[in-house]
């Protein structure tokens, strides 16, 4: 019996490559449950709101957002800004996929410990290239923010929307509002990974190559973990990238703290867990598809590598019999005298 080979490891490319395919297919799919999220988490509630002047829209949960949204603005309304959310899917993903390949491969190299790292690892490994990937792609998710709770009338692109946040007291670091908070959530996605890495050893032993319903449910349930966990920061996050809430009569919020001094006191504690349905819901979808996504692109690329190599050796053994043929000519041939 033949030994069995094993698939061609794909570097840092291919799996930031893989996750990006992945996150914008996910996150296109479920796109609607982004944005009503994004909205049901910067809403005040209507008894706060009233003593200011607002004509925003109240939204009672999920389904009431999405009827009032496309009663108002047409199904196109549930897609409100979502070239730009794409574009910032793409990005955070690509750069949080890249980084956690290279940091996870420094670490077992350098790393003297035999066997896979242990979950702290994980999650420190996770939380490095979380980092490292909201440094250079939080300007599009605050764009993204923007457009997603722009009113119709006032809705613009993601160039003009940028260039509005720069004119803004903030100026151009603007762009970077939420880096603290984005940094502190970095620990969503390390749960998460960390969690489906665990999760992936405990419930499939010894499998490389798990089916589209196995990623999809560990991903799934990794996500919700890290998505309850991390909640009243999501929410703090969105508050601060958004437009304040009328109540504060065009005052930003300065940190992600007096967001949720904000929330508690005005709304009540419970609120720091606002849109948590849509959230988890939107998570669990994402999570799912984006893992078995990835999965598959990731197959994909090593199966494309593994037929590279076979023509490349196809190609190298033609070529030596092709030399080994002209030699042999060469020595069959007379030798003439002149």
């Amino acid at each position: 019996m033949g030994v069995q080979s094993k698939p061609a490891p794909i570097g840092p490319w291919g799996k930031a490559t893989a996750g990006a395919a992945g996150a914008v297919l996910a996150n296109t799919l479920v796109y609607p449950l982004d944005l009503v999220k994004t909205k049901l988490q910067v809403q005040v509630k209507k008894s706060v709101s009233d003593k200011s002047v607002s004509d925003e829209p109240h939204y009672k949960g999920t389904w009431d957002a999405i009827s009032q949204i496309a009663s108002a603005e047409g199904v196109a309304g549930l897609y409100a800004g979502m070239s730009g959310s794409l574009l910032g899917v793409a990005s955070t993903n690509f750069a949080y996929f890249y980084w956690y390949s290279v940091v996870r491969a420094l670490y077992l190299k350098y790393n003297k410990a035999n066997g896979n790292p242990s979950t702290v690892v994980e999650l420190s490994l996770g939380a490095v290239a979380g980092a490292l990937a909201q440094l250079f792609t939080i300007p599009v998710a605050v764009v993204t923010t923007r457009q997603q709770t722009q009113k119709k009338e006032d809705r613009k692109g993601m160039i003009e929307t940028a260039r509005e946040v720069i004119e803004s007291e903030d100026g151009v670091f603007g762009l970077w509002r939420g880096l603290k908070a984005s940094l502190v959530l970095v620990v969503n996605p390390a749960i998460t990974y960390g969690a489906y890495e665990r999760l992936k050893d405990v419930v499939f032993p010894g499998k490389s190559t798990l089916k589209p319903w196995e990623a999809f449910l560990l991903g799934a349930m990794s996500k919700s973990l890290a998505t309850i966990v991390t909640q009243p920061l999501i929410v703090a996050k969105v508050g601060l990238q958004s437009r304040p809430p009328a109540i504060r009569q065009g005052k930003p919020f300065k940190s992600f703290v007096e967001v949720m001094q904000f929330i508690i006191q005005n709304e009540g504690a419970l609120s720091l867990f606002k849109g948590i349905g849509p959230q988890i819901l939107k998570g669990l979808l994402v999570q799912g598809i984006l893992m078995m996504t990835k999965e598959r692109v990731e197959l994909f690329f090593i199966l494309f590598i593994r037929y590279l190599r076979t023509m490349r050796s196809r190609q190298l053994a033609r070529s030596a019999e092709l030399a080994a043929a002209v030699a042999s000519a060469k020595v069959a041939l007379p030798v003439t005298v002149k």
